[in-house]
Formats: C-alpha cells, structure tokens, sequence
C-alpha cells in the first residue's frame, strides 16, 4: 500500500501542475504562436495545430522528468 500511496502523491502533484501551467499559459505571448504551428483558415473552415508549441511542451515535460528521476 505504501507504493500505491506515493503513487496518488504523485498523480495529484503532477494534475496541480498542469492546473497552474493551464492557468498562466495565457500569459505566456509566444506560446501557441510559434513559426512551426499550422494555422489553415477558409471561408467556412479554420484548422490549428500547434506543432511547434506541442514539441516545446514535450521537450519541457520530458526534461522534468528526467530531473525528477535523477
């Protein structure tokens, strides 16, 4: 039980992460901006995918967690 409940910590520390990181994401200018996200707009169609914002992201996560194993 004592894995399981370090488990719970955890997901519960990283779920309050992504709430802060939610919350000042708007503050941020560049993020969703960047020159590798796709950005498609018709006349009754638009299509957005960031790309380059999602792989910055990842490589963030990644980084983190690299650490928080170390």
């Amino acid at each position: 039980m004592h894995g399981l409940g370090k488990s719970l910590i955890a997901m519960g520390l990283v779920i309050a992460l992504v709430g802060v990181v939610l919350t000042f994401a708007g503050k941020v200018p560049w993020l969703g901006r960047l020159p590798g996200d796709i950005y498609i707009k018709r006349h009754n169609f638009t299509f957005y995918f960031p790309l380059a914002t999602s792989i910055i992201v990842s490589i963030i996560i990644s980084f983190i967690l690299w650490l928080l194993r170390k």
